[in-house]
């Protein structure tokens, strides 16, 4: 997803006006990836909900013969509409130096 694009998701309130975020699986900005949960973890998409709309109607039919059984039943599921506005993705946090990782570790006690 990019910026400004609008995309349709599971209803998120009934009648959410306002901004919403959310953490994403994945993350791909150019050639950098980012797939591991620390770096997910400390990323934010943030979207704001424009409005509600209804999907295909999906209609179901139970028959059984000579009893004068039948059902006839129908859903539409409810999706809100959102629009993305901001893809942050955090700074890494500072790594220590490798020699004083290991002094510490050399020395058994």
């Amino acid at each position: 997803m990019t910026e400004g694009q609008r995309l349709q998701v599971e209803l998120l309130r009934p009648s959410a006006e306002g901004d919403v975020s959310f953490t994403p699986l994945l993350l791909v900005d150019g050639a950098d990836v980012v797939a591991d949960a620390d770096g997910l973890a400390r990323a934010v998409v943030s979207a704001r909900v424009v409005g509600e709309t209804k999907g295909p109607k999906v209609v179901g039919f139970t028959y059984k013969a000579k009893t004068n059984n039948r059902r006839h039943w129908g859903h539409r599921q409810r999706y809100s509409t959102i629009e993305i506005t901001g893809i942050a993705k955090a700074a890494s946090p500072a790594h220590s130096s490798p020699a004083e990782g290991s002094s510490a570790q050399s020395n058994p006690a």
